[in-house]
């Protein structure tokens, strides 16, 4: 097996602040990899160590067999990054942005023409090479950001919340667009706060704690282990909540103004609405959002 990324042990201290704690990750060529977890978990200072943005304080690092340490130059030719600022510049055009910067990841002109026509073609954006940044939606900048990171015909993709506070229709677009990479056997690692982005996307989940991994298994698998079961949501009331726990195997999670009972089986969850009186905002299988919570004791919100 081809290991992309190999990290072992890997910490980061700012000053007295840990932000991580002894991190060890393999991704196999091919793979793609979510990392989920709340502010202050150690995701984008994983993520800044992998590409040589950010100086590990101690533990063992490889990127394509190499240390980002000393040989960042080097992974940076083979790694495409989406960053969660999109960082483009306002004074120039859409086709001005990417021949520019065709030119820092080392294309000739001829390839840049080619290359920008291509990904732009790609990402249904095309008809806007003459137009200005500023002049784009946030899709747009968003798809954009993607055709940059695409330019040198990256190995492995870094995706750091690729698609946060984008519309329905532009976030299918981007995961078909991912999903069309990891046909391409493209080794992606994307960081996200949507639970059904790591299930569409993710052939494996870490989830980060505290500047640590405390869960790392494919999302099936994350469920069985975690959360197994179905779900009921109901509206929290002291009273009802007291009446939930009083049925016994169910297991009840409060969750901002809303309570969720979990159990082994959806007619479990039928038989308390009918014995209690109290029909559940929804019935639903048990998900990642719901192994998160068990696993962090924090929702993974947009804005988490």
């Amino acid at each position: 097996m081809s290991l992309v990324i190999a990290a072992q042990e890997v910490r980061k201290k700012f000053g007295e602040a840990e932000a991580l704690r002894g991190v060890t990750l393999s991704v196999p060529k091919g793979e793609c990899v979510g990392l989920l977890g709340p502010n202050g978990a150690g995701k984008s200072t994983l993520i800044g160590i992998l590409y040589g943005f950010v100086q590990r304080t101690s533990g063992e690092l490889q990127v394509f067999g190499l240390d980002p340490r000393t040989q960042s130059q080097a992974i940076k030719r083979r790694v495409g990054v989406v960053p969660q600022e999109n960082a483009l510049d306002d004074a120039l055009t859409v086709g001005e942005n990417m021949m520019l910067f065709a030119r820092f990841v080392g294309l000739s002109k001829p390839r840049s023409l080619a290359r920008v026509a291509e990904l732009l073609a790609y990402m249904n954006l095309d008809h806007k090479k003459d137009a200005l940044i500023h002049e784009l939606s946030g899709g747009m900048k968003r798809r954009l950001a993607f055709v940059r990171a695409l330019l040198a015909d990256p190995e492995c993709l870094i995706l750091d919340e690729p698609t946060t506070g984008l519309d329905p229709a532009v976030r299918h677009l981007l995961w078909d667009k991912v999903a069309e990479l990891r046909r391409a056997q493209k080794t992606i690692l994307v960081s996200t706060h949507y639970m059904h982005e790591a299930e569409a996307l993710c052939d494996r989940v870490v989830v980060m704690n505290h500047g640590g991994i405390v869960a790392n298994d494919t999302p099936r698998a994350l469920i069985r282990t975690h959360a197994p079961g179905f779900v009921g949501i109901f509206t929290a009331t002291p009273a009802l909540r007291a009446r939930l726990e009083a049925a016994g195997s169910l297991a009840v999670t409060a969750r901002g103004e809303t309570l969720l009972a979990r159990a082994a089986t959806l007619d479990e969850l039928v038989r308390l609405q009918n014995e209690i009186g109290v029909e559940a905002q929804q019935l639903r299988p048990a998900n990642l959002e719901d192994v998160f919570l068990k696993i962090t004791g924090e929702e993974l919100g947009e804005n988490a």
